[in-house]
């Protein structure tokens, strides 16, 4: 499967595409249909979720927006069919547990989380970076929550936040490496949203919910770049020996990696 025929043309979403189809290190490579990423779901039309229904067997949502996102945007059109289970798994600290949002200075009901992080500055690249890393700093359990997900052998399941860029980048790379695709392939997965961005830009600027935070930076700025994911992953390998490793500190076992790798990989 190359890269194009991995995109799932859809009527309310943009940036929907298939993991399979990618080379692991031992020569075998990721299967079709069992674990997609996203953007926002809200869209979805009728025809949209028959076909995930039918043609991808969905069974189970990883839903990664906060909080406020999905009080102001809704869980979407899949949480209202019956055989899809609705999994949300934010990658923010929030409702008192560290939160990102001083309570006393803002309207809980408006902010997004990452509007309050402190960038310290610098080059954007660099902001990503310190991004994704404040994931794993603020829920490690709701990463490896996700990844446990897809390893259900009940139909497939699809990853999706805002733009389906940065949270489930960051979700769907710790997945692909630990199942061993090779490191190209993830950071070209990642990268690959790109083909998109004007696109995906567009959906949400209709959105109250991302519109002000959107054109308050150049759009340029939300490019995926591979120096984003490849500097963040050469981070974790620092730190961690890996993703596998930062998995393992947080209740990963074994035993999911081969579960993961069961439900993923073929033979």
């Amino acid at each position: 499967m190359n890269q194009s025929t991995r995109w799932i043309p859809l009527d309310g979403a943009v940036n929907v595409r298939d993991l399979g189809g990618l080379p692991t290190a031992d020569g075998r490579t990721t299967r079709r249909g069992r674990v997609l990423r996203s953007d926002n779901l809200q869209d979805l039309t009728v025809a949209d979720v028959r076909l995930l229904l039918d043609d991808y067997g969905l069974k189970n949502v990883i839903d990664l927006r906060s909080d406020t996102e999905v009080r102001l945007e809704g869980p979407g059109p899949l949480a209202r069919t019956p055989s899809v289970t609705l999994h949300h798994l934010s990658l923010f600290a929030e409702g008192g547990r560290n939160t990102d949002v001083a309570a006393d200075t803002v309207d809980l009901d408006r902010v997004l989380p990452w509007q309050h992080r402190d960038d310290h500055g610098g080059p954007e690249q660099d902001r990503s970076i310190a991004h994704y890393l404040g994931y794993l700093d603020d829920r490690a359990d709701n990463i490896v929550a996700a990844l446990r997900v897809m390893t259900r052998a009940d139909g497939s399941a699809i990853v999706h936040c805002a733009a389906g860029k940065d949270r489930t980048g960051v979700v769907c790379a710790f997945a692909l490496e630990a199942v061993g695709v090779h490191r190209e392939a993830v950071v070209a997965d990642y990268v690959a949203t790109g083909d998109r961005l004007d696109r995906i830009l567009g959906r949400l600027r209709g959105s109250t919910t991302y519109a002000a935070d959107l054109d308050s930076r150049p759009s340029d700025t939300h490019r995926p770049h591979a120096e984003i994911m490849e500097k963040f992953l050469a981070r974790v390998d620092e730190s961690f020996g890996g993703p596998l490793g930062w998995l393992a500190r947080n209740g990963w076992t074994d035993e999911d990696t081969a579960a993961l790798v069961d439900r993923l990989v073929g033979s």
